[in-house]
């Protein structure tokens, strides 16, 4: 079992060990935690492709010691100018792969520009030199990647491009063998040398776009050229003393507020923690945040996201007084993917940064572009079809986003930077982890290493199922049944529960990093 890592100047945690070590060695040269955070993300974009790249998008939370206040970044794409209902006639639903799913720009690339030009201090290319090293050079195959490409395997195949990337010779790659990305390589180097411009407006751009026009995809040129991030204010609440922060629509975070606010009104030091009652109590406090999500959410420049009444207290109580410890609520689960890396930093100077990015499947659309080696991301096709519905498909659409990246300040400084992997999973287990570190004084190594649940989606899979890590008690998964919960035990340690991390400051002013035995990751801290 790990234990959580102890820091007394910095921290880092993200879902691969290498990654980790990346935003260790530029705070060692000098680099603050947004320089760090950006080497983190670069790093992950190379040694967990089926998990994110830059063909994807993220999140980013970010709190400077000289402004005091917590800033988001939304680096999403939006669908491109000839994303239309029409695009898709005589379909129920757009692809969950293949060029016609990779409908929105990936807004990664722009992320990092933004999130340095506003805070970096090393060099752009400084920053972004470990994640050139381990495509140029290769990286020991993770156990996680290994697995799910042999999951992928026909998928992967289905692209030329694809296949030469991850099926070299037409086998994956085992774990702990040499994994080399010479494409990806020298498009990152590209970067390195010419600016976040390069990616959207130059050789890279023109390399997507010529391939997904041959290819009958619809993202053009001029998608590309034309995207831009927001520097957003993030939404706010509060629980048990912490002003929590999360990033606003089009992301699912202030789900994870609600759900908390409605659990501050019971006395969970009464309630043993791994008990019925705390599953049964978060649970149905999270399906009652995921009934407005589903009904809201979307992009606010195109529908309205009624934030005010959602994030309110009285809403939170009128919610938390319908909630009924012995009967499940009868709700619809929606399918979201699943494939996310959550990281974050905390320098010497107090700077702290909690961040996600995605590809939304596992292996995205399952399309490399070209010789860029840049695998697209899904994230459109969760775009609705139905005229009607909030999500439905638009041209310069943001769809409905599951990264939710998220931190809590006590005493108007960061205290806990925390997130996971997982699509629906994401707002469950944020607060399983923050319920566990705040209400049962577990460290942030405990919180993450004890049994979750994940009700509804699980990897794309539309589902009420309740999964269960087999480690809760016999009679715990029993009484939940009983309450009308379709329950169902998996591992010890399983996957589909996704890949959590937190940084928390404790008492003494250290630093506390917990990292998921369910990933591949690392927390370093000195």
């Amino acid at each position: 079992m790990r234990q959580a890592v102890i820091g007394s100047q910095a921290m880092v945690v993200s879902p691969h060990h290498l990654a980790s070590a990346a935003g260790a060695r530029i705070l060692e040269r000098g680099g603050n935690a947004y320089d760090a955070a950006i080497a983190v993300s670069a790093a992950l974009a190379v040694v967990y492709p089926h998990m994110t790249g830059l063909g994807g998008d993220s999140f980013w939370l970010g709190w400077h010691h000289l402004e005091g206040k917590v800033r988001g970044y939304n680096a999403s794409g939006r669908a491109g100018s000839s994303c239309t209902i029409d695009a898709y006639e005589g379909m129920d639903a757009i692809p969950n792969r293949g060029v016609r799913s990779a409908l929105t720009v990936p807004g990664m690339v722009d992320g990092w520009a933004a999130v340095h030009g506003e805070y970096g201090r090393l060099p752009w290319a400084e920053v972004l030199a470990p994640a050139i090293g381990y495509a140029e050079d290769g990286f020991p195959m993770s156990p996680d990647q290994a697995a799910h490409t042999m999951a992928h395997r026909e998928m992967l195949a289905a692209t030329e491009a694809t296949a030469a990337v991850y099926l070299p010779g037409g086998v994956p790659a085992a774990a702990g063998e040499r994994f080399r990305q010479p494409d990806l390589a020298r498009t990152l180097r590209r970067i390195a040398e010419q600016g976040r411009d390069e990616f959207y407006k130059g050789e890279t751009a023109s390399e997507i776009a010529g391939y997904l026009a041959k290819h009958g995809g619809l993202l053009t040129a001029e998608d590309l050229a034309a995207h831009r991030g927001d520097w957003v204010m993030p939404v706010t609440g509060g629980y048990r003393g912490y002003e929590l922060y999360q990033m606003p629509p089009n992301s699912q975070g202030f789900t994870g507020i609600m759900t908390l606010q409605m659990l501050e009104h019971f006395d969970l030091s009464t309630v043993p923690h791994g008990s019925h009652d705390y599953y049964q109590l978060c649970i149905e406090a999270l399906k009652r945040s995921f009934r407005d999500r589903n009904r809201y959410l979307s992009d606010p420049a195109f529908t309205e996201v009624p934030l005010e009444r959602l994030l309110s207290r009285e809403y939170a109580a009128t919610l938390a007084s319908s909630i009924d410890l012995k009967q499940a609520a009868d709700e619809e689960a929606v399918s979201l993917g699943s494939d996310t890396a959550y990281a974050a930093v905390v320098d010497e100077e107090g700077n702290a940064v909690s961040f996600i990015q995605s590809l939304y499947f596992e292996y995205g659309s399952g399309v490399v572009a070209g010789n860029t080696g840049v695998l697209l991301q899904n994230r459109g096709s969760f775009f609705s079809l139905d005229p009607e519905h909030v999500n439905v498909l638009q041209p310069g659409k943001r769809t409905f986003h599951t990264l939710m990246p998220a931190m809590a300040l006590r005493g108007g400084k960061p205290a806990i930077l925390y997130g996971t992997q997982g699509g629906e999973g994401q707002p469950q287990t944020q607060t399983a982890i923050f319920t566990r570190m705040v209400d049962y004084g577990m460290d942030p190594q405990q919180a993450i290493n004890e049994p979750r649940w994940v009700w509804g989606r699980t990897w794309g899979e539309a589902t009420r199922e309740l999964k269960v890590e087999s480690r809760v008690a016999p009679e715990v998964l029993a009484s939940l049944a009983a309450a009308g919960h379709q329950v169902r035990a998996v591992g010890d340690y399983d996957g589909i529960m996704g890949h959590a991390h937190a940084i928390v400051r404790d008492e003494h002013g250290f630093l506390q990093g917990g990292s998921d035995p369910r990933s591949d990751g690392a927390a370093i801290g000195w």
